[in-house]
């Protein structure tokens, strides 16, 4: 029998968002309302709420959401129960990305629908929930991939119309930011950081940085420290010292984007560097 399991983080660095995996098997929400937004993508099992006026079933690998102040209630749609991750955001959060996608202020977006089929918008928040539950992830990344997320789900389910403003061209402004990562690569850099040093939304740097540079900010710093590892490496400098210096949390966390920036680990460049002296 499937046991319920529950698991929760409060995200401090990104406006105290909460992310939920859970798997309910008996557990039955009595109809309540949330401040924020409630949005999840089903794992196992299906999840069945009554919502706008009509009792709705989000399967397996289909988006549930709820709105700001929508009663709804939840259940499990048969005996099996349901798995599902959730997030729960502050409206201020939507709003800002509704508000850098038309490159004005502007209102919290609107979704009628409660439940969502859409397989790659619940790959890319499937996927952003599991990132988000690594400690090691760098808050840069965190920041600019859920800022991209919920621009990209505004643009696909948000009533209204929704679309990119031309992304422009920013040079100056993209070849100060790429110093600031070069020269402060071991540091925890943030997006917000970036993005006022450089005079420009988050979102909006987020987009002209990938248009010059082609990797977002936060790739382009993972970039930078293996480069910087792999100097270090080559001064003889031990591997697990040179995942401290470079910013990483620890040797595996270094090991793992070392190869997938490289293609071979630490302990294999350390050893191609030997063979050649």
């Amino acid at each position: 029998m499937v046991k319920e399991q529950i698991k929760m983080r409060v995200l401090p660095h990104l406006d105290n968002m909460e992310i939920l995996q859970a798997t309910y098997v008996t557990q039955s929400f009595s109809r309540h309302t949330h401040d924020g937004f409630a949005m999840g993508v089903i794992e196992r099992g299906a999840l069945k709420f009554y919502y706008r006026g009509e009792n709705i079933v989000a399967p397996h690998g289909q988006i549930n959401l709820a709105i700001p102040g929508e009663a709804h209630n939840g259940h499990a749609a048969s005996n099996e129960g349901w798995t599902y991750r959730m997030f729960y955001l502050e409206p201020a959060m939507l709003r800002q990305a509704a508000s850098e996608i038309k490159g004005k202020p502007g209102d919290i977006p609107f979704f009628r629908a409660g439940v969502l089929r859409d397989d790659a918008m619940a790959a890319v928040l499937r996927r952003l929930h599991i990132l988000l539950e690594k400690p090691e992830t760098p808050v840069i990344e965190q920041e600019s991939l859920l800022l991209w997320t919920l621009s990209q789900f505004i643009m696909r389910h948000a009533d209204g119309f929704y679309q990119l403003r031309p992304a422009g061209r920013e040079q100056q402004a993209v070849r100060k930011v790429r110093e600031y990562i070069e020269d402060n690569f071991n540091e925890d850099i943030s997006i917000k950081q970036l993005s006022a040093m450089a005079n420009l939304s988050p979102f909006h740097l987020i987009r002209v940085f990938r248009k010059e540079v082609g990797i977002p900010p936060h790739a382009y710093l993972k970039q930078a420290r293996i480069k910087k590892a792999k100097a270090l490496i080559a001064s003889g400098l031990p591997i697990a010292r040179v995942s401290m210096e470079t910013g990483f949390t620890d040797q595996s966390h270094l090991t793992r984007h070392f190869k997938g920036i490289t293609g071979i680990t630490p302990g294999q460049y350390s050893n191609f560097i030997q063979d050649l002296h």
